[in-house]
């Protein structure tokens, strides 16, 4: 009986697991793709939980303040006034919030993950996406 229970908890702890390492490789290829040359990349979040997720990424470190990172990850403020920062958004309601000034947004939806860039915030940033993301740059109103 003992070992069913391990084997339950092991199982579980693994799925449970599964989307949060997925995210992480995700967040990991954007960053580098934002910010190809350089070594480390202040990320500024308003999520803990994302805080802890993009910590345990080499290169990455989080910023104690909007004003002292290279990037924002919005997960829920309305309230962001640093036109000169890239933005990021972490959910579908932000994206289409702050859709005239995020580079883009990655966000769970139906249990999928979705990715997608803006190619005209791009282009206002100077942002040139690697070949593997280009499919997911598109024209947004």
């Amino acid at each position: 009986m003992k070992k069913i229970l391990l084997l339950f908890i092991l199982v579980s702890i693994t799925l449970l697991a599964s989307p949060q390492d997925t995210e992480k490789k995700i967040y990991k290829t954007i960053l580098s793709s934002i910010f190809p040359k350089k070594s480390t990349i202040l990320v500024w979040s308003d999520n803990p939980q994302k805080q802890k997720i993009l910590s345990e990424i080499k290169n990455v470190k989080i910023a104690d303040s909007e004003e002292d990172a290279d990037i924002l990850i919005i997960n829920k403020s309305y309230d962001i006034n640093a036109t000169n920062k890239k933005i990021f958004a972490d959910g579908y309601l932000v994206f289409k919030h702050y859709k005239d000034d995020i580079i883009g947004g990655f966000y769970w939806q139906k249990g999928r993950p979705n990715l997608i860039f803006l190619k005209k915030n791009l282009i206002d940033h100077n942002i040139s996406l690697p070949n593997t993301l280009k499919n997911y740059i598109e024209d947004y109103d």
